[in-house]
């Protein structure tokens, strides 16, 4: 028998907690869901395996705190400027850049991934910011690239349906789940700042862009 299908009103109630919460754990990966059009749907059998999932994680160990600095994940040189008009476009793009790093260590896997990723649900998080990410084996340490688009990115399908005009893709190691998921809430976090991203956004060039975001 198919698994039972649920919105997002009745995973929350299932869960006991807001529909916002839930919402933000879709847009993070944080919960199994994937996304007809605009609207997340759940199966139940995904949701019941999670919480089982985080219940025995919980009994062992909180998840470590990790201290999120940008240089330690980014450097100049993956810090672009983009000019796309399309969602694929600028995920192959992105994907070229991020290889870049030594941490990446096969970038058709890491292509790939981003591709099928995106393609189960978007990964834009509204507020005009996309945060594509992948955990994969063959990336050794956590590392992130970071695009500013010179024009509307129209087929990101946010929630809010804004277009898209930062890119920030990170790959992360199989091992490093915590981390991982503390990275893209903190650049998630942090790109609610309107100045900040109105900077971003009209700044010169990939290196003030980097400035700005090591502030």
């Amino acid at each position: 028998m198919a698994s039972e299908i649920l919105t997002i009103e009745e995973v929350a109630r299932y869960l006991r907690v807001s529909e916002r919460t839930v919402y933000e754990w879709a847009q993070k990966g944080e919960i199994p869901a994937g996304k007809i059009g605009t609207v997340w749907r759940f199966k139940k059998d995904d949701i019941e395996s999670w919480v089982d999932e985080r219940l025995a994680s919980s009994k062992t160990s909180a998840p470590k705190q990790h201290k999120i600095a940008t240089e330690n994940v980014l450097s100049p040189d993956r810090v672009v400027m983009l000019d796309y008009a399309s969602k694929h476009d600028v995920l192959v793009m992105m994907s070229e850049v991020l290889a870049k790093a030594p941490q990446v260590k096969n970038s058709a896997e890491l292509l790939d991934a981003i591709l099928k990723r995106e393609a189960l649900m978007s990964t834009a998080v509204g507020r005009g910011l996309a945060i594509p990410h992948v955990r994969l084996a063959s990336v050794t340490d956590l590392v992130m690239a970071v695009g500013v688009s010179k024009r509307d990115i129209l087929d990101f399908d946010a929630i809010d349906g804004n277009p898209v005009r930062l890119v920030f893709m990170i790959a992360a190691a199989n091992n490093q789940h915590d981390y991982y998921l503390q990275t893209i809430s903190h650049f998630s976090a942090k790109l609610r700042n309107d100045e900040l991203k109105s900077r971003l956004l009209n700044s010169s060039g990939p290196m003030e862009i980097y400035a700005l975001l090591c502030e």
